[in-house]
């Protein structure tokens, strides 16, 4: 089987761990987990990181510190996985899922206008699969209209626009370091922002309520939540963040191999990467522009020769948990585009099978 995803671990993470399993207890507890934390920031170019146990919680503690409530809109893509919206809906908020662009597969930003009412409270930018929303024009925008920039940057982790990492733009940005992700810590996120106040306010959230500035032992000011990473976790994250660099080239290297094998088919496309921008690739996809190939017969194929590729997220929709809406693009992406694999150590050969696989499959159809 040739695996869509898997992490790659070294004999460093192997290290950072056992140190911290032997070591991180008592007055070392949080050790990693400040390491880790300093190092992100520093790295992504934010003032300030706060690690949690999920990119999930990283979002319900921003958003819960931004006083997102009942009454309150947020606006995010249809093309999303429920963890995006899920913190929404704990918030006591009301999603508005509106169309993408088949440009880059995020958030449009004229669809955003549109959805605009006086009740919206903040939009949702989700860099899909790397790619890179109109960031600086939705920022623009939401200023304008005096609503919040929350950065969904799960997917995006080394993804740059104009030398500035995603997740960088809005008032704050989250991460996810599942094991599926350009790095990993088992499970886990990160919450980042410039602003201290919102900053401080998270922490103090993602501590059950109790504040740094209260000296009593477990006295809360307010309730709060638990989405503390563990000092183990922050362990393999500070591990897997000094190889970062060369983690988002392979993922580069990878997605530039499958589009110089498709570059003969005019209705194929995948992840771009406008002028000013780096795309850290994280999941190549495939994007099938004609209505003679089928989405789902060409999964079936890659199955049956046990290559392991993914349909892309479904609109949420179309999943009846939500009211349908006319989101034409998402609908349409959806029904055409499929994840390739691409783990960082996959083999060039292996690559070649998907690539003859795919292609085989596409001449078959014409």
């Amino acid at each position: 089987m040739i695996p869509y995803s898997k992490p790659s671990i070294t004999n460093l993470e192997h290290e950072y761990v056992c140190d911290a399993v032997i070591n991180g207890w008592g007055k070392n507890c949080f050790e990693y987990i400040d390491q880790f934390e300093r190092a992100f920031a520093e790295e992504v170019g934010s003032e300030f990181a706060a690690a949690t146990s999920s990119c999930t919680g990283a979002l319900q503690l921003g958003m819960h510190a931004l006083g997102i409530g009942k009454g309150d809109e947020v606006i995010l893509a249809d093309i999303n996985w429920i963890a995006t919206a899920a913190p929404i809906i704990h918030c006591g908020a009301t999603p508005v899922f509106v169309d993408i662009s088949l440009k880059n597969w995020c958030i449009s930003k004229e669809e955003i206008e549109r959805a605009i009412t006086d009740k919206t409270k903040a939009i949702v930018v989700t860099h899909l699969y790397g790619n890179i929303a109109d960031i600086q024009e939705i920022v623009k925008l939401a200023k304008a209209k005096n609503v919040y920039v929350i950065e969904d940057a799960a997917e995006a982790l080394g993804s740059k626009f104009d030398g500035k990492h995603v997740g960088t733009f809005g008032n704050f940005g989250v991460f996810s370091f599942h094991g599926t992700k350009m790095m990993t810590t088992g499970e886990g996120g990160m919450f980042i922002s410039n602003d201290k106040q919102l900053y401080e306010k998270v922490c103090v959230l993602n501590n059950h309520g109790r504040s740094t500035k209260e000296h009593r032992h477990f006295w809360p000011t307010e309730v709060g939540h638990k989405f503390k990473m563990s000092n183990i976790q922050a362990a393999l994250g500070c591990a897997q963040l000094t190889r970062l660099n060369s983690l988002v080239e392979r993922k580069r290297e990878i997605l530039n191999f499958y589009k110089n094998s498709f570059k003969q088919y005019e209705n194929v496309y995948m992840n771009i990467e406008p002028d000013n921008s780096i795309n850290a690739s994280w999941m190549p996809t495939i994007f099938i522009q004609t209505e003679t190939e089928s989405r789902d017969g060409l999964l079936g194929c890659l199955q049956k020769i046990k290559i392991d590729a993914r349909p892309t997220f479904w609109p949420l929709t179309s999943t009846g948990l939500f009211s349908k809406r006319n989101n034409k693009n998402a609908y349409f992406f959806q029904s055409r585009s499929l994840n390739l694999p691409s783990y960082h150590d996959m083999s060039n050969s292996d690559q070649e099978l998907v690539c003859e696989a795919i292609k085989s499959y596409i001449d078959c159809s014409a």
